[in-house]
């Protein structure tokens, strides 16, 4: 009885000690945004166990989360021509490539669930249509063609866009991605190849064939750059954080400048 009359507090005191505990409280925040934002202007690395804010936390979550789901759908479209692939040789490479976009996808799970959330919320919020995707996955594969362009395109601009992540300020996300662009850059070198192999030893035909599947992938792999610098709404916070490296322009540009001179090799014209 008697420490609990010594714990009772009558509601002014009460009040006063809420008040002081909320001024305190937001200190002790104030402090850890200081030190959180120093490390990040000192170039260092966020583990998941670190205090962040939640700003920060949920623009991870968003962009981890899409990044994964645009990995797993990424599958679907690929998937189409297991079957009809032209050799043993092409079916082989095109399964070990939609294995890996799996694993892609497991990898990035798994980071995301370190800053707190469920597989099974990334999972709803992508089935309900709250979380998006990359939206190039929903354009049909017409040809088998379009294997080899989206492996030289589409894959090439994710390189392009991924291997800057690797330096991402968030640790578990840019540990992944250290896997990721390796198994990405086989995606990258056997599309190419494989287009290669047509432009140089297949018919009229097939070489027709990759052209018009290049005039049909070009432009939507440029937009998986987003959209320009002043237009981006997210794009300048996460480069303060340190989650993007480089801009969305520069990136771009960067990919238009490496391709133009691939596509000279190939013997194919840009849109």
């Amino acid at each position: 009885m008697y420490t609990q009359s010594m714990d009772t507090l009558s509601p002014e005191e009460k009040q006063l000690e809420a008040a002081a505990k909320a001024k305190l409280r937001s200190a002790e925040e104030l402090q850890l945004q200081q030190d959180f934002d120093a490390r990040i202007d000192a170039g260092d690395f966020i583990e998941a166990k670190d205090w962040m804010p939640e700003h920060y936390r949920r623009t991870l979550v968003r962009q981890i989360s899409q990044h994964a789901h645009s990995e797993i759908v990424g599958m679907l479209p690929e998937g189409n021509w297991i079957s009809r692939a032209p050799t043993l040789k092409r079916k082989a490479i095109l399964l070990s490539k939609i294995q890996d976009e799996g694993g892609h996808g497991l990898y990035l799970y798994a980071a995301a669930e370190t800053l707190g959330t469920s597989r099974d919320q990334l999972l709803d919020a992508l089935h309900t249509g709250k979380a998006k995707y990359s939206s190039i996955f929903n354009y049909p594969t017409l040809t088998w063609a379009d294997m080899g362009v989206i492996g030289w395109l589409v894959d090439g601009a994710a390189i392009m866009n991924q291997v800057p992540l690797c330096r991402c300020s968030f640790a578990p996300y840019a540990r992944a991605m250290i896997r990721i662009c390796r198994e990405e850059s086989f995606h990258q070198r056997q599309g190419y190849e494989a287009l290669l192999t047509m432009m140089t030893q297949g018919t009229e035909s097939q070489r027709a064939m990759v052209q018009e599947s290049v005039n049909r992938w070009w432009w939507p792999s440029l937009m998986m750059f987003g959209p320009p610098d002043a237009e981006s709404p997210n794009s300048e916070q996460s480069m303060r954080w340190g989650i993007k490296r480089i801009s969305n322009d520069d990136l771009r540009q960067k990919f238009v400048d490496a391709t133009v001179e691939q596509a000279k090799v190939l013997g194919v014209s840009l849109p």
